[in-house]
């Protein structure tokens, strides 16, 4: 027969007169390391311990000890595009992912997807014998798909993982995570009540998958990509560790910044004659705020250290497990930041993160009221910008932004085997695409020319692997561009040029129509001034419009044109063609299913709509029929006692409303109508075509949550207090159907749009 596998043996009639053959399987050689990159989400330059501020990092702090220090790293300021630069040592734009993958923008820099001609870290060393164990967050699937019907071609195991275990979206609460484990959702192992906190689960299959390789394969290494949902919001950590942090900043963010940034200093971790940056805009100074507003910064403060604390403890747990079962000395951990400090807490910081995007403005005086449930599975909270520009000491602006707040972020080298200055700094200039290069540099994996049958890429990283022993030598990344939603910046040879968009600019009297005209450029010599604080763009305007034409020329060159400024905008792209979302807006969803994510999920916020469902029941079966959203804010249709309820959670005030009348035995079409007004709604429950109550609703949520939509029970934390989660139904629920009403252009805009502003 003809062979299609290799075959160097020899087959004859007889046993005794053919010669076996076993093909040798794909080995990176005995003396590869195992690799293992932590990915920290919206920690800024300053956060940990060993890179300035007093935040309790001891884990972290015995890596650097250790290993090495690099103060000059730089990355995307977005999680999105750092992940897929990370992971395929190419610029974001070019493999796909200008911003966030809930986005698709109709052009090739924004797929929402990575390009298979980009091929992971994973797939490239799986094809060479490693192990790839995938743990965390992805978001790097397109959100559209991430629902259990698929197609799953851009989840974890599709890019080269064996296995994984994490969620897809760009944040989950920490206490009732949306979980994946391989290609489909699982729950969470305990509830929260009984001590479960996401963090601590990851790192549990983290070295469940560890500790099934090394037992059974010690001969394979492996490669750990575990990318954190900390220090992303919600803020959220166990109780004890809260408690320890009580009070610790009522000082302010003024005086920690400048004490964080005198540590720097004194541990060489900027240049001696760095400056610290000025106040943004709309950071008061500290002494100047109102009491309230004071007592809320600082308890949002305590939630986000005793997050990163904890985060701390996982991370020493799965490197004192590496070192126990003998892996740690011959492994080599990466662990960094996917951009800066947030911004995304607003002045004041925010208990709900969901009324933000919403439009209300929740005040100190009205938050302090519900002080002690930041931290805790009642709050979604965000820190505000006086902290997180701390956290960027000794930098201005934030995640978002090209600025250095941004885009400049720690990272710690770790390798016994392989490095031998511990506790050693390292200044050279570097950036997130280089991190690949240099695994494939250190374990001797050659990237090949194609994957899968795509011809790949060119890598534009370049391994960092050079300065492990040579602190002194100079970098070998001389240049790079940065873009994000407008705002750009471009860096060489120690020169920087950046401009900080203004998409309302075009609105100002006599302004350029084309907002990207209006964009004022500034010039640093970052080499002399690490901060940006001397703007050199009058004096040397020469300089400035050379680094300006040169990030044209890079724009052109990795596919960032045509710059693009949409944010919430690109949501409204659902209703498409080869969208999950079909044209005539009609959703049928047939139990038993899964749970829905928010994306792929009938859009209820902002809108009008009708929900029809077809059931079969006996007396006293009841549960939920329809729920979406948490504790903190959702909506939920459901069964008790007999009777139809609808419960409408507005962020903790809830507005129910029970059946006039009892649900009848046998079959049953169960509904609720729901109209919107300008900013208020009316709901109204419907038994068999018969309205049987109804309730005003005062306010309108235009983004009800960034959890997404369960059928037949209640996933999740409870949204109502009605029941117990899950409260699944009890009868025969065979399906349910969701009519979306058509609302005007501006309306539709408005309503995906802010759905999608919550899972920036």
């Amino acid at each position: 027969m003809k062979q299609y596998e290799p075959f160097e043996g020899k087959i004859a009639r007889k046993l005794s007169e053919s010669t076996p053959w076993w093909p040798t399987p794909k080995h990176p050689g005995t003396d590869a390391p195992n690799v293992v990159v932590f990915l920290i989400d919206d920690l800024g330059f300053s956060h940990f311990n060993c890179f300035g501020s007093d935040l309790v990092t001891p884990n972290i702090n015995k890596l650097a000890e250790g290993g090495l220090r690099y103060t000059n790293f730089h990355v995307t300021p977005l999680c999105s595009p750092t992940r897929a630069a990370l992971l395929t040592g190419r610029n974001h734009h070019t493999v796909g992912m200008r911003g966030i993958s809930n986005w698709s923008s109709g052009f090739p820099s924004m797929r929402g997807e990575v390009s298979k001609h980009a091929g992971t870290m994973a797939e490239v060393m799986r094809e060479a014998g490693y192990t790839t164990l995938g743990i965390g967050k992805w978001h790097l699937t397109s959100m559209e798909n991430a629902s259990a019907a698929g197609p799953f071609d851009q989840w974890p195991l599709a890019r080269g993982f064996d296995r994984h275990f994490g969620f897809l979206e760009g944040e989950t609460d920490q206490f009732s995570p949306d979980l994946v484990y391989d290609n489909h959702r699982v729950e969470p192992s305990k509830t929260p009540e009984e001590g479960y906190h996401v963090s601590e689960d990851l790192v549990d299959h983290a070295i469940e998958f560890v500790h099934d390789t090394k037992s059974i394969r010690p001969d394979r290494p492996f490669f750990l990509y575990f990318a954190f949902g900390a220090q992303h919001a919600p803020h959220q950590a166990p109780a004890s560790y809260m408690a320890k942090h009580r009070g610790k900043y009522d000082e302010g963010w003024d005086i920690a910044r400048e004490r964080w940034f005198a540590r720097q200093l004194e541990m060489g971790i900027i240049p001696p004659d760095t400056t610290l940056a000025p106040r943004n805009p709309g950071v008061d100074a500290w002494d100047t705020l109102p009491e309230n507003q004071k007592k809320l910064a600082s308890r949002l403060q305590e939630a986000y250290a005793a997050f990163l604390e904890h985060t701390d403890a996982q991370i020493g747990r799965l490197v004192d497990d590496l070192e126990a079962i003998g892996e740690l000395d011959n492994t080599l951990i990466l662990l960094m930041s996917d951009n800066g400090a947030s911004q995304e807490g607003g002045a004041f910081g925010i208990l709900h993160e969901m009324k933000y995007f919403n439009g209300l403005i929740e005040t100190p005086d009205e938050a302090v009221l519900r002080l002690d449930d930041i931290g805790g599975p009642h709050s979604h909270s965000n820190y505000p910008w006086g902290w997180a520009q701390a956290g960027n000491t000794p930098f201005k602006w934030y995640k978002q932004n090209t600025h250095e707040g941004g885009v400049h972020v720690p990272l710690i080298a770790h390798w016994p085997k392989g490095i031998k200055d511990k506790g050693g700094i390292r200044n050279q200039w570097h950036y997130v695409t280089d991190i690949a290069p240099t695994v494939f540099e250190v374990t001797g994996v050659t990237n090949p020319p194609t994957i899968n049958g795509y011809e790949q890429m060119p890598v534009t990283g370049a391994s960092i692997a050079y300065s492990f022993d040579n602190p002194t030598s100079p970098s070998q990344k001389t240049k790079q561009y940065f873009e994000m939603s407008g705002h750009r910046a471009m860096y060489h040879e120690g020169w920087k040029a950046v401009t900080r968009h203004d998409p309302w600019s075009v609105f100002q009297p006599g302004a350029n129509p084309d907002a990207f005209e209006n964009d004022v450029w500034e010039l640093y010599n970052i080499a002399n001034d690490a901060s940006e604080s001397n703007n050199l763009a009058e004096q040397m305007p020469d300089k400035l419009n050379e680094m300006i034409a040169m990030w044209w020329q890079e724009a052109e060159e990795y596919g960032v044109l045509p710059l693009d400024d949409r944010l919430i905008e690109l949501f409204n792209t659902r209703y498409r063609d080869n969208s999950v979302h079909p044209l005539s807006k009609h959703y049928t969803y047939l139990p038993p299913l899964n749970p829905i994510p928010a994306q792929a999920a009938a859009g209820l916020g902002g809108r009008s709509w009708d929900l029809e469902a077809k059931v079969i029941r006996s007396a006293g079966e009841n549960g939920v029929i329809l729920a979406t959203g948490t504790e903190n804010s959702g909506i939920s249709v459901f069964m008790k006692d007999d009777h139809l309820y609808f419960d409408y959670n507005c962020f903790n005030d809830h507005y129910v409303v029970k059946s006039s009348k009892k649900v009848p035995e046998g079959e049953s079409v169960l509904g609720l109508k729901f109209r919107r007004g300008k900013n208020n709604a009316d709901a109204t429950l419907v038994i068999n075509n018969e309205e049987v109550g109804s309730v005003h609703l005062p306010l309108l949520m235009r983004i009800i949550s960034s959890i997404g939509m369960s059928i037949g029970a209640d996933v999740g934390s409870p949204v109502s207090l009605e029941y117990k989660a899950p409260f699944k139904f009890e009868g025969t629920l065979h399906r349910v159907d969701i009519q979306l009403i058509s609302q005007s252009d501006k309306q539709e805009q408005e309503a995906a749009a802010r759905e999608g502003m919550a899972r920036q």
